[in-house]
């Protein structure tokens, strides 16, 4: 008996092995419709075919997934945090914008937790755009974000996070119980997001 397979979106399937026959018998929409007494598949093919099927069709990303601009500011604003830029633009190659490009999935759900936690309004100043410091755990590689300095959120990162010492600097820091760190630069604070936790 045929066996219905639904939310697929390829039109191709990992099937047979030459010579087993053949595993298709329609496809219609997202519906697929396989006939499997001499279907033999691989494990390792169709698990890997289900996930990304899954995750494509779910839109899921990964915590430790490069987002594009457009996914990230679309999630930002859904969430209610705002961002500028002194250059009104978002060019990852230009200091004055301010680009979510190459953002990691964990840093973006990290300020929504934040926001949600602490209640702030939250405005991003700084993503993944040229003109920060480099290193492994940088804007550049998605991992860090800097906020608008407010009274609602410095309040918040003081009361609620523990003071850890001062960065080579002398910027105060400030460590979640997630492991993220806040530093507070002056005008604004510049978070190292670990984990998606606030």
């Amino acid at each position: 008996m045929a066996a219905p397979l639904t939310g697929l979106s390829t039109s191709t399937f990992l099937g047979a092995r030459p010579g087993q026959g053949t595993c298709m018998e329609s496809i219609s929409g997202d519906t697929m419709t396989l006939s499997t007494p001499t279907l033999r598949l691989r494990t390792g093919s169709v698990l890997a075919a289900l996930l990304l099927a899954v995750v494509g069709t779910l839109g899921l990303a990964g915590t430790a997934t490069a987002v594009t601009h457009a996914s990230a500011a679309s999630q930002f604003s859904a969430a209610g945090i705002g961002w500028t830029s002194s250059g009104g633009c978002s060019d990852p190659g230009n200091s004055t914008c301010t680009s979510f490009e190459g953002i990691r999935q964990a840093t973006i759900d990290g300020a929504i937790t934040l926001k949600n936690a602490s209640g702030c309004g939250l405005t991003i100043t700084g993503g993944t755009e040229t003109g920060h410091a480099g290193g492994t755990y940088s804007h550049g590689t998605g991992y860090k974000l800097d906020f608008s300095r407010t009274t609602c959120l410095t309040s918040w990162v003081h009361n609620t996070y523990t003071y850890s010492g001062t960065r080579s600097d002398g910027t105060p820091l400030y460590t979640a119980a997630s492991g993220n760190v806040y530093a507070d630069e002056g005008n604004h604070w510049d978070v190292l997001y670990y984990s998606c936790g606030c």
